[in-house]
């Protein structure tokens, strides 16, 4: 009877073990699995830390608040945080904010906040405030990294000198021969006859390096040794250590940087081979995950 019991309970874990659907799998840079606690301890060391996102991929905003919060509670006041989705002529208006100044509506109605702000990118923010933290807006604005692609790098030497203070130091210097800007110019080029108008393929990769040389630019401007920033930016932005981290290494290499991915598998088992190396920690998460948008 005890031996037909054990039985029965040993079967029925393992169907439970069977029947599990873990919402995401955290594996190492050569692909072996690895867990949170190992991700923290790491991060915990690091001077600058990427959360690269999928930007609709609730999984990523909740790890990204739940590294925040946990980032916080070891650093304290040394944590500042910064995000791609924050554009830096909108500075003064995320500290107005932040200092309780302005009201939400007004940081919406002001800051070009994201579609995908109230779900995804409140709860960041929010917990700055709460916690009187730094938090910086990173990016380009959008005007002229459109202005990029649209008509190429030399068109920002043009700006007024009030237009470039949101920009990285021109002129930008941008190397296509980097596999991530190498590998759009190859994917737009083959999209070129349909959609792209008069934009070249190269313009668009120069107007990517833009973003990516401003956010590293308004990093390393933030950051302060024994601090620790982590950003928050899609993951082709920090994907391979190319992107941010290029920029950011080129102007200081002692940084220590940790770079985490996110990307979508069908089985979370064991991780795709093209995942591998894309970053220090790689999150894998459902194919079928329900989106934010």
């Amino acid at each position: 009877m005890k031996k037909s019991l054990l039985w029965s309970l040993f079967v029925g874990l393992l169907f439970s073990f069977a029947m599990d659907k873990p919402a995401y799998q955290i594996f190492n840079q050569s692909g072996k699995k690895t867990d949170y606690e190992q991700l923290l301890k790491e991060a915990q060391k690091a001077d600058i830390v990427f959360f690269g996102e999928l930007h609709n991929n609730p999984i990523c905003h909740w790890l990204q608040l739940e590294l925040t919060k946990d980032l916080y509670a070891h650093k304290k006041n040394d944590l500042v945080l910064g995000a791609e989705m924050f554009e830096a002529d909108n500075q003064l208006i995320v500290n107005e904010y932040l200092q309780k100044i302005i009201t939400e509506k007004q940081l919406k109605d002001e800051a070009k906040v994201w579609d995908n702000y109230n779900t995804d990118y409140k709860p960041l923010l929010d917990f700055a405030l709460k916690n009187q933290l730094n938090f910086v807006a990173s990016n380009i604005p959008r005007r002229y990294a459109n202005l990029v692609s649209r008509k190429g790098l030399g068109e920002l030497d043009k700006l007024s000198p009030e237009a470039k203070q949101w920009l990285a130091p021109l002129p930008l210097s941008v190397d296509l021969n980097l596999p991530g800007y190498a590998n759009m110019i190859k994917m737009m080029s083959g999209s070129h006859s349909s959609g792209m108008g008069n934009m070249s393929p190269e313009n668009f990769a120069n107007a990517q390096a833009s973003k990516d040389a401003t956010m590293a630019h308004f990093i390393l401007k933030n950051w302060q040794k024994g601090r620790l920033l982590l950003h928050y930016n899609g993951a082709y932005h920090s994907d391979n250590f190319e992107g941010i981290v290029w920029y950011l290494k080129k102007q200081n290499p002692d940084l220590q940087i940790l770079t985490i991915s996110s990307v979508e598998q069908a089985d979370l088992k064991e991780l795709k081979k093209e995942h591998e190396n894309k970053a220090h920690f790689i999150v894998a998460i459902p194919e079928n995950m329900t989106k934010t948008y």
